[in-house]
């Protein structure tokens, strides 16, 4: 099968043949039908971040069953599927916590000396995040994925994956975010969004959006922001305390992944107000907050996958998608091949993009 093989970081992705095992025990392979270009792809493209190479990159995606390995009980060959990075067992504390994106297991890897699931010329292939979506087939565990309506359009599907679910999912699971607050979301690409999107599906009063780049401003109106702050004209914490008459936000999120936004995030907040990280920050960055605003109940604290529990949440957002509640197509921004995968990162790198989306 042909996928995006990234050999060294930093580096570009290279589309070459490579091949997939067959599916072994709890395994399930899946025809990939699109995969959405995420900036977490990015920072390990750009080196922020190390890996294991070569590997073949991309975590956002649906597709179709192909085929399923012994003790697979939940899909069966020929149905559509949203896969998730945040693969759970079911059994240890966070799972029965209800927190399951927290999941500590190494389930969605294979044993120790099994033969890998990917490969060229006998040599192993990582997977990245247990999935590897930048190629024609993807053989991953059956709790990395969830089953969906076989007549719900296959590339916004794939947006569910990682970009929705995680911005939704930080203002709704993680912040809890209440009726009649007020939000401010720093950055406005496919993750914030998305925050802002479920800000306002949870009752938020007023949702402030802040970006540097004027269309994504604008998608964020599209979306449901109520006001906006150009950070490229004016400072964006005094900007969103003078909208909220001096006060700040009772939440704010931090969607693009630096020290200095998350810094912002914190000090745009009121008292009692929560900032919630979801970001990458780069790995090694120490992020500094003024100690005595601890004082008036002010808190920040991170997200994983939007603290998901994707089995029960990707079909409650289609189902908001169907009502006109959760906006996908606005999310998209081009659909490409996997050949244009390095142009489709490096129109992301620039913030010329929501979400190109591979359609295989």
């Amino acid at each position: 099968m042909k996928a995006a093989v990234l050999h060294e970081i930093p580096g570009k992705l290279q589309v070459e043949d490579i091949q997939v095992d067959a599916p072994g025990p709890h395994e399930v392979l899946i025809r990939t039908a699109a995969a959405g270009l995420c900036h977490s792809d990015l920072h390990f493209l750009d080196g922020k971040y190390p890996y294991l190479t070569p590997v073949v990159m991309g975590h956002e995606s649906s597709g179709v069953v192909e085929a399923v390995g012994d003790q697979v009980t939940y899909v069966q060959p020929g149905d559509h599927v949203v896969t998730c990075l945040s693969v759970f067992r079911g059994e240890c504390e966070n799972c029965l916590n209800g927190r399951p994106s927290i999941c500590q297991s190494r389930t969605g890897m294979r044993p120790d000396g099994a033969a890998p699931r990917l490969s060229r010329n006998g040599e192993t292939v990582y997977q990245f995040a247990n999935l590897s979506s930048f190629a024609e087939q993807m053989l991953i565990h059956e709790h990395g994925l969830v089953k969906i309506d076989p007549e719900f359009p296959l590339d916004r599907a794939a947006l569910l994956g990682c970009g929705v679910m995680t911005g939704v999912g930080a203002a709704m699971r993680t912040a809890r975010v209440e009726p009649g607050s007020t939000v401010a979301v720093i950055g406005c690409g496919g993750v914030g969004l998305s925050a802002v999107q479920g800000a306002v599906i949870a009752g938020a009063l007023r949702v402030i959006a802040v970006d540097m780049v004027a269309v994504k401003l604008e998608t964020a109106k599209r979306v449901g922001a109520t006001d906006t702050v150009d950070a490229s004209q004016t400072n964006a914490v005094e900007a969103v305390k003078e909208l909220t008459g001096g006060a700040g936000v009772h939440f704010s999120f931090e969607a693009i992944g630096l020290k200095a936004t998350a810094e912002q995030a914190f000090a745009m907040l009121r008292p009692g107000g929560t900032a919630t990280i979801i970001g990458m920050i780069p790995f090694g960055t120490t992020i500094e907050l003024n100690g005595f605003e601890f004082l008036s109940e002010r808190r920040i604290q991170g997200s994983t996958m939007g603290s998901n529990q994707f089995r029960t949440d990707v079909p409650r957002y289609i189902e908001l998608y169907k009502q006109g509640r959760l906006k996908l197509d606005e999310l998209m921004s081009n659909r490409i091949t996997l050949d244009d995968v390095n142009e489709g990162f490096e129109a992301l790198g620039r913030g010329e993009v929501t979400r190109n989306v591979i359609v295989f």
